[in-house]
C-alpha cells in the first residue's frame, strides 16, 4: 500500500515537472520569436532612406523594399509602436532612441481636429506606449491633445465618432463609422483617466454601446461600415469597403471587434462589453480554416483561392490572449488562450514569417482586396500586433 501511494506521489511530481517544462518551453518559444522580430526590425532600421521622415508601411509580394509613408498616413504610428515594444521586450536603449525619434515626427497630428478617427492608432501606439514605458513628461500633453482632437469627430445625435470625413461627400455617407474605430477608443479612455475630461470617457462608452447595437448581425458578425442619418441619428445601412460584400464577414473587421470590445471591458469593467467580446470571438473562431489564419473574408465564394490575412490573425491572437484573462468561464478562457497559441504557432511558421524574403515580420496580409490594394503583402500593422501578441503570451 505504501509503495502504491509512493508511486502516485512520484507520478504527480513528474507530471508537475513536465507541466513546468512545457510552460518554460512556451516562454522560450515566445522569446525566440521576439528575438526574430528584433532582428528583422534592425534590418528595416538600417535601410530606411529618410530616417527623419519615412515610416515603413508595405512590402509587396516579390519585393524586398518597404514602401514608406509620412506622418499623415493612418499606418504612420505602427513603426514607432514596434520600436517601443522592442524596447519594452529587450530593455535595449537602441530601440528607445529610435522610437522617440519616430514618435516625435507625429506631433503635428495632436492639434489636427477633424483629421480622422485613426488618431488612436497613430498617437496611442507611439506617444502612449512611450509614456507608459518612460514617463517622459513631454509625451503626456501630446496624448491629451490628441484625445481632444479625436473627440471633435463625435456626433452626439448619432452616438459614434465619424470615421472617414472624406466619405461624407464622396459616397454620400452623412455620418459613417467603421468597425476599426473601436481600436481608437483606448486613447479616449486613457486620456479621461490621466488629466483629460470625463467627456472623453463618456464618448468612448457611448461609441462602443452604439456600435454594439448597430454594427452586428444576429450571428455577431460585423459590418465594416455603418452609415447613419445625421438628422435622426438612426442607422441607414451597413456596408463593406474592404470585405467581399456588404453582408459578408470581413476577417480583419471581426478581429478589430474582438480586440475593441475586450479593451472596452478592461477600461470600464462593464459586463456587457465582456459578454459581447466573447460572442464576437466565438463567431470568428468557429469559422477559421485549419491553419488558423483567415482568408481576407470568410464569405468570399472563391475560397480557398483568395488571399489570406495574417494581419487579422495577429490582431485576433493578441485580443484572444487578453480576453482569456477576463472570461469568467475557466474552460472558455483556456480555449481562447489555446486558440491564440495555435494562431501564433501558425504565424511563426515558415509559411507566414518573412525570414529571408524581406525585413518585415510576416507575409500574406491583405489590405483591401476589392480595391486590389496591398493584396498578399507584408504590412506594418500585422507586424505590430504579432509582436504585441508574442509579448502578451508571456503576460496572460
Amino acid at each position: 500500500m505504501i509503495n502504491h501511494y509512493f508511486k502516485i506521489a512520484i507520478l504527480s511530481v513528474a507530471f508537475c515537472l513536465l507541466a513546468c517544462l512545457s510552460f518554460a518551453q512556451q516562454k522560450l518559444s515566445s522569446a525566440k520569436e521576439i528575438k526574430y522580430c528584433a532582428t528583422q526590425a534592425d534590418l528595416t532600421l538600417q535601410t530606411i532612406p529618410n530616417a527623419d521622415k519615412d515610416m515603413p508601411r508595405t512590402i509587396e509580394s516579390g519585393s524586398k523594399q518597404w514602401s514608406y509613408v509620412n506622418y499623415r498616413d493612418w499606418c504612420s504610428g505602427f513603426w514607432a509602436g514596434i520600436l517601443w515594444k522592442l524596447y519594452e521586450a529587450t530593455h535595449d536603449d537602441k530601440w528607445k532612441t529610435a522610437a522617440d525619434k519616430y514618435t516625435r515626427e507625429l506631433t503635428p497630428l495632436s492639434n489636427h481636429s477633424g483629421f480622422d478617427h485613426d488618431l488612436g492608432f497613430i498617437m496611442f501606439n507611439t506617444f502612449g506606449n512611450g509614456y507608459r514605458l518612460t514617463r517622459n513628461p513631454e509625451y503626456k500633453p501630446v496624448i491629451l491633445r490628441s484625445a481632444d482632437s479625436l473627440a471633435t469627430l463625435f456626433n452626439p445625435k448619432v452616438g459614434t465618432i465619424l470615421s472617414w470625413p472624406g466619405m461624407v461627400k464622396r459616397k454620400n455617407w452623412p455620418h459613417n463609422t467603421i468597425i476599426d474605430n473601436m481600436m481608437n477608443l483606448e486613447l479616449l479612455f486613457w486620456a479621461s483617466k490621466n488629466g483629460g475630461s470625463q467627456k472623453l470617457y463618456d464618448i468612448a462608452v457611448k461609441h462602443a454601446e452604439t456600435t454594439m447595437q448597430n454594427h452586428f448581425r444576429p450571428d455577431y458578425s460585423a459590418y465594416h461600415v455603418v452609415v447613419y442619418d445625421t438628422v435622426t441619428g438612426k442607422k441607414i445601412k451597413g456596408v463593406t469597403a474592404q470585405g467581399y460584400a456588404d453582408n459578408s464577414m470581413w476577417a480583419r473587421g471581426q478581429a478589430w471587434a474582438i480586440y475593441g470590445f475586450t479593451m472596452c471591458y478592461r477600461e470600464t469593467k462593464k459586463p456587457e462589453f465582456l459578454d459581447f467580446a466573447q460572442h464576437v470571438a466565438d463567431t470568428y473562431l468557429k469559422r477559421l480554416p485549419e491553419d488558423k489564419v483567415p482568408f481576407y473574408d470568410f464569405d468570399d465564394p472563391a475560397i480557398p483561392n483568395v488571399p489570406k490575412d495574417a494581419a487579422a490573425a495577429a490582431i485576433s491572437a493578441s485580443a484572444l490572449l487578453e480576453l482569456s484573462g477576463y472570461a469568467p468561464d475557466k474552460s472558455k478562457a483556456a480555449e481562447y488562450r489555446k486558440q491564440a497559441e495555435e494562431i501564433l504557432t501558425s504565424l511563426s511558421s515558415a509559411k507566414y514569417q518573412s525570414r529571408d524574403v524581406n525585413s518585415a515580420f510576416l507575409l500574406h496580409s491583405t489590405g483591401s482586396k476589392p480595391a486590389n490594394s496591398e493584396v498578399d503583402v507584408s504590412i506594418i500593422y500585422a507586424d505590430y500586433y504579432y509582436l504585441e501578441a508574442l509579448m502578451r503570451l508571456q503576460k496572460f
